[in-house]
């Protein structure tokens, strides 16, 4: 054992090898600005309380996606089922555009109560209000109360990520 006092930090490919082994869900983050709908994948996605139905969200603090959430507090989260691989790709993918072109040929439908985009055919859709963000390194984190699920189909598999591949 070392030192404590003397470690040194972790490298980041260290740490992402160390979590990519954590098997998580994949939720695609929508939210309308205006006249424009965004969107993202993310796997930074959790429930955080029952009463009142929190969620907690991460988005990287940099992109133009956390500029409008910290200026639009409603938004939706879908959790994607097994067959929404392909989706889950084009939300991840680095210059994406937005929702509405990624959502063309997909079944969605707009979300009444935060206006956003949802994808049919996941296992869930949530619509969401913020209620507090918290900066956490290179990440800003949005803790949200549910307000309604969208839909539940309990009898789709889930789409799991791990070891840096959609299963």
């Amino acid at each position: 054992m070392g030192d404590p006092l003397n470690a040194q930090p972790l490298p980041p490919g260290d740490f992402t090898d160390a979590v990519a082994g954590f098997a998580t869900g994949v939720v695609v983050l929508t939210v309308r600005d205006g006249r424009d709908d965004l969107g993202t994948t993310v796997t930074s996605f959790m429930s955080v309380s029952l009463e009142p139905p929190m969620v907690l969200a991460g988005v990287a603090a940099g992109s133009y996606l956390a500029e409008v959430l910290d200026r639009r507090d409603r938004w939706a989260a879908t959790v994607l089922s097994a067959g929404q691989r392909a989706l889950a790709g084009r939300f991840a993918a680095e210059g994406r555009p937005g929702a509405r072109l990624l959502l063309a040929s997909e079944p969605h439908h707009r979300g009444p109560l935060s206006e956003a985009l949802i994808p049919d055919g996941g296992l869930a859709a949530l619509e969401c209000e913020t209620r507090r963000r918290i900066d956490a390194g290179d990440h800003r984190l949005y803790v949200a109360e549910v307000l309604s699920a969208d839909y539940v189909a309990r009898r789709r598999d889930p789409l799991i990520r791990v070891n840096r591949r959609y299963v």
